[in-house]
């Protein structure tokens, strides 16, 4: 990782499909954890059109919008507003405006928060606002790289084979899950990124996740997340997450459902054409940066890269969340973004992520820590690409070796590393 990179001004792959998301669609809304960059995508917007930010995180501004929200909105166009959860009745004012203007452009949004916790808002806009997920950093922007992993992957999977040895080591990839990819976190040194990460956490519960709902036992929250981070990369179980930190199963789901709510986390849901009465319907779970999951599991270098059977078990789930996560950051840059979910059986066969596309088309993703791939590492996708046929496009495993090569037909071993090389 190029540490001498300022994050914060790297150009962001979303930059583009905005600005064309802005010629197609009334109102659009850059949805994602907090700081991850989208105050920065939306002010480098605003620079390109001479437009001002609305910044709702700013207590003056937000209670003069919250007084009079269509004076705000009557603005030329593109009116512009940051974090908008926090004066949701601005939405309202929004309808009545596109009720009478409908062009392109007009309205472009930033939210920290799920846009779906607001369902009767959710359900006026309706046709009229369209949803961007901004996501951590990808590597290939950190580095300054134009990923193309997952697009290959549909299109011509050979492409992404090379007789170069990777040269990212195991500790190279250890340093970049702890790093993760919050611009501000990955520019400060170890301690103090350790340091950023423990805010970060505190400003989301007490800031985003109360102001999302009133909850009784807002001191366990923390700890709840903490255990859910030790499922990273797992299938999901609430109620054992929830029983440890002395919260009943539905309070715990609800817990759960607010983290995910401000982005925290994600569940990968299972997926499957009803192809098999075996597969299991349980999603797995997976925090959005791979980073924070290692501090909230109070893992640093030394321990992450320890051989002993707990911290290869701790580093298996977290490789596995930082290489799911980048898969994901490039299918949200597609224009036809396919489905996502994880597959997985009774009988234990797993893919571990799984991409529909258009056409039903389908590519899947095997994530192995280690250097030495198996040929019974193949065994999931190998069963899926028989129960499919011809609509089964590739499958990869990726793993922390050196190594690229065709293992069988449609089935490919590559370096963690081709994902942003």
């Amino acid at each position: 990782m190029n540490a001498s990179r300022k994050p914060e001004v790297l150009r962001r792959r979303l930059l583009a499909i905005a600005n064309d998301r802005m010629r197609e669609e009334p109102t659009i809304l850059l949805q994602g954890p907090r700081s991850v960059g989208k105050s920065t995508l939306m002010q480098t917007i605003a620079d390109n059109v001479g437009a001002v930010v609305i910044d709702l995180d700013d207590l003056e501004t937000r209670a003069s919008v919250a007084d009079d929200p269509a004076l705000f909105t009557a603005g030329p166009s593109p009116v512009l507003v940051d974090e908008f959860q926090h004066v949701p009745e601005l939405l309202d004012a929004i309808k009545a405006e596109l009720n009478r203007d409908l062009r392109p452009g007009r309205f472009v949004l930033t939210g920290s928060t799920s846009f779906s916790t607001l369902p009767l808002t959710a359900q006026s806009l309706t046709g009229r606002l369209h949803r961007i997920d901004v996501w951590p950093l990808s590597q290939g922007e950190i580095e300054g790289t134009t990923e193309r992993f997952l697009d290959a992957l549909f299109a011509d999977t050979r492409s992404l084979l090379t007789t170069t040895t990777s040269s990212v080591t195991r500790g190279d990839y250890a340093r970049r899950i702890l790093a993760g990819g919050f611009p501000l976190a990955i520019r400060r040194s170890v301690p103090a990124r350790g340091r950023w990460f423990d805010d970060y956490v505190a400003l989301v519960v007490e800031r985003d996740v109360l102001e999302l709902s009133k909850i009784r036992q807002r001191t366990e929250l923390p700890r709840l997340l903490a255990r859910l981070a030790a499922q990273t990369g797992q299938v999901l179980n609430i109620a054992k997450a929830g029983e440890a930190v002395g919260l009943t199963a539905d309070l715990a789901e609800r817990y759960t459902t607010l983290l995910e709510s401000a982005f925290v986390l994600y569940r990968l849901p299972a997926w499957g054409r009803t192809l098999m009465s075996r597969t299991v319907a349980k999603p797995k779970l997976h925090l959005r940066d791979s980073g924070l999951a290692a501090r909230l599991l109070r893992l640093d270098e030394e321990r992450l890269l320890g051989l002993d059977a707990a911290a290869l078990s701790d580093f298996g789930h977290l490789f596995e969340t930082f290489c799911v996560n980048e898969v994901l950051k490039q299918a949200s840059w597609m224009d036809d973004r396919p489905l996502v979910g994880h597959w997985r059986t009774h009988d234990g066969d797993e893919v571990d992520l799984i991409l529909e596309g258009s056409g039903g088309r389908v590519v899947g993703v095997e994530v192995k820590a280690g250097s030495n791939v198996q040929s019974g590492d193949f065994s999931g996708l190998r069963k899926l690409r028989v129960r499919l046929g011809s609509s089964f496009a590739a499958g990869v495993v990726l793993h922390g070796g050196r190594h690229s090569r065709e293992v069988d037909d449609r089935l490919y071993a590559m370096p963690a590393a081709t994902l942003w090389a």
